[in-house]
């Protein structure tokens, strides 16, 4: 195997495009990984540039039509970031329209080092990546595009151009999956247990065999079982879902023991997370139970089920998100197929039981294993007539496109970038500690996080020495340890991704502050992946620090001087899951309950939390579709159907 790195388009015109995603600096970052990695091994390396010149004029018509001179050579924003910058020796392809291979000097490269693996990273995916891929497809290639070091600031055209291509022409992969597989010369090797979090690899938690080609056989099984399930009686259904109540109830201390061995959440969390998901199921049945609206003038309305809906869920939450989505489904009479998050994977095996010796029949409830490509695969299954996915930005455009392609419903809660407004008549106090535990607790891997606080100026350095004597005083460990509220990341990639933003926000902060120390926590294993308490003062609005959800154990503080301004600060993110008020105005707490765009907001609580027969659901890019749980169960996992006698 010959292989070639292509750098495309990795330019500061590109990387300052408006809403291009992942963030710049974290495209940049994975890019620069992938290109010390390749040098390091010896790899050949080349660089696509576009390159135009006000003498020749050779852009792209649109650019033209728009007025527009991007990547104009001499110019700062036609050179790549330093860390990307071509070495002696590396050279530089210039195209001036979409694809790299528009002129032959890309051929002839190829050719002359004798290429048949062709790596690629860049921007943008939608466009100049996808032309390079199509071209060396072309030429016979092989193909791998690092999944973690392309963007596109046309996320939706992004996920469609990445299923094409992976279903033609290309394997997407990790920067780490592509340099381990430039060296990988031996066979492949079963499934691993899951890494444990604390440190210890329990032996009866290995993951379940993953592939995407496992779907249609389960997704048919299924829609074979479904009809004969929906004809059950209402209340043989919800009998199911009374006597799984009572086990996941029985079952509490050994479920948030099995938590914090796999995923590190503390056992306080996952305790109260089994007990939590109980009420919620009890919750759902009574719904249930409510009566349809059926008298329409001489009409009646009927609620049928969907048939079969794909569950996609996370592994922060394992059992309450999957069964707030399964639970609702088999009560109104649909099949399920459901994919876990992998870390989760020995966590739904043992749900997955529970419910079936609670008296759900075979095939009703199936389970596939894997990550984005089974969760791919399970939404555009023709057996399936819906989507419930939880998960990131990014799983939402693809489960976008996947269910936009089918005209079939969707449901999407995408996270929270959440934040609360400390105002001047505020207790500060109170603030403090709600804010504490509402962003660290659990590591802050929950969307409900506050991920931020904004404060009135006045107020601000008061609240910031109780902040830190608030958070200091949180107990950081073991997950295993009843005291504990913080436990360690759920594993190494996540910690990276996490230091790597705190390293990027350094130069734009005012104040970086970390209560416990740097050091591992005194208890629990000093090799997990553990990432203390930090909290972050940042004035900048634009900066990634605080634009970018974190998901982790990150509070960035911001200082307003009038409402407007902290009004502009708390809602000028991407997200609007939660928001929350501190303050002892009752005029204000109706003004901000009015203007804050989020779809859950708390008064002189925290962002975290909700309950459990609440609807839940985010506005602008933290949701699609109905919200979850409440009366929109109904909403969703069923079809209304009018009948005229």
């Amino acid at each position: 195997m010959k292989p070639l790195l292509l750098l495309v388009d990795l330019q500061r015109d590109y990387l300052d495009s408006l809403g291009l995603g992942p963030p710049a600096s974290a495209i940049v970052r994975r890019a620069a990984d992938l290109l010390q990695g390749c040098r390091a091994a010896d790899i050949d390396v080349a660089h696509v540039w576009t390159t135009v010149n006000r003498e020749t004029d050779e852009r792209m018509p649109h650019w033209k039509r728009q007025g527009r001179w991007l990547c104009e050579e001499g110019t700062p924003g036609h050179a790549p970031p330093p860390e990307l910058k071509p070495l002696p020796g590396e050279p530089v392809i210039h195209k001036t329209h979409f694809s790299p291979f528009s002129r032959p000097a890309l051929s002839d490269l190829l050719n002359e080092r004798g290429t048949d693996l062709l790596i690629l990273c860049g921007v943008h995916l939608h466009g100049c990546v996808r032309e390079a891929v199509l071209g060396a497809y072309e030429r016979g290639l092989q193909i791998q595009v690092a999944a973690d070091a392309v963007g596109s600031n046309d996320p939706v055209h992004a996920a469609i151009t990445r299923r094409y291509l992976e279903a033609r022409a290309a394997s997407f992969l990790s920067v780490e999956g592509i340099l381990a597989g430039l060296d990988d010369t031996t066979p492949a090797k079963p499934p691993l247990p899951i890494p444990d979090p604390t440190g210890r690899v329990p032996s009866s938690a290995s993951s379940s065999p993953a592939s995407a080609d496992r779907v249609p056989a389960v997704a048919a099984s299924c829609r074979a079982a479904q009809p004969d399930w929906s004809l059950q009686p209402l209340e043989s259904r919800l009998e199911v879902l009374g006597r799984l109540a009572a086990a996941v109830e029985t079952a509490a201390p050994e479920i948030a023991e099995q938590m914090a061995a796999e995923i590190g959440k503390p056992v306080r969390f996952g305790s109260m997370e089994a007990h939590r998901t109980a009420q919620m199921l009890h919750a759902i049945a009574a719904r249930a139970r409510e009566p349809n609206a059926d008298g329409l003038r001489g009409a009646s309305l009927h609620h049928r089920p969907l048939g079969v809906v794909a569950v996609v869920t996370p592994w922060n939450n394992p059992i309450y998100i999957p069964l707030g989505k399964i639970a609702p489904a088999l009560a109104y009479g649909n099949g399920v197929l459901w994919k876990p998050a992998p870390a989760a994977q020995p966590i739904a095996d043992r749900i997955t039981s529970l419910i079936a010796d609670a008296g759900l029949p075979p095939g009703v409830l199936g389970v596939v294993a894997g990550g984005r490509g089974t969760a791919q695969a399970a939404m555009a299954d023709p057996s399936v007539d819906a989507v419930s996915i939880t998960g990131s930005s990014a799983a939402g455009y693809s489960a976008q496109e996947a269910c936009a392609r089918r005209r079939i419903p969707l449901q999407a809660e995408l996270g929270g970038n959440n934040a609360a407004l400390v105002w001047v008549d505020a207790d500060l106090e109170l603030a403090a500690t709600e804010l504490a535990e509402g962003a660290f607790a659990q590591a802050g891997q929950r969307c409900t996080a506050n991920r931020r606080a904004v404060i009135h100026a006045s107020r601000a350095d008061q609240l910031l020495e109780l902040l830190r004597a608030r958070t200091a005083a949180l107990s950081w460990g073991d997950p295993r340890d009843p005291a504990v509220t913080v436990g360690p990341i759920v594993d190494d990639p996540a910690r990276e991704r996490i230091t790597a933003a705190v390293a990027d926000a350094a130069g734009l902060a005012t104040l970086i502050e970390v209560p416990h120390g740097s050091n591992a926590p005194s208890s629990g294993a000093p090799q997990a992946p553990w990432y203390p308490p930090t909290i972050i003062c940042c004035d900048d609005a634009e900066a990634e620090i605080v634009q970018e959800e974190t998901f982790g154990p990150v509070l960035v503080i911001q200082r307003a001087g009038d409402w407007d301004e902290a009004m502009d600060l708390v809602g000028g993110v991407h997200q609007g899951l939660a928001s929350a008020i501190f303050s002892s105005s009752p005029e204000l707490i109706e003004r901000f309950e009015r203007e804050v765009p989020a779809g859950i907001v708390k008064v002189n609580r925290s962002t975290a939390d909700a309950e459990v027969d609440v609807p839940f659901g985010g506005w602008k890019a933290s949701g699609i579709g109905p919200p979850e749980h409440g009366a929109f169960d109904r909403d969703f996992y069923t079809r209304p159907q009018v009948v005229y006698p």
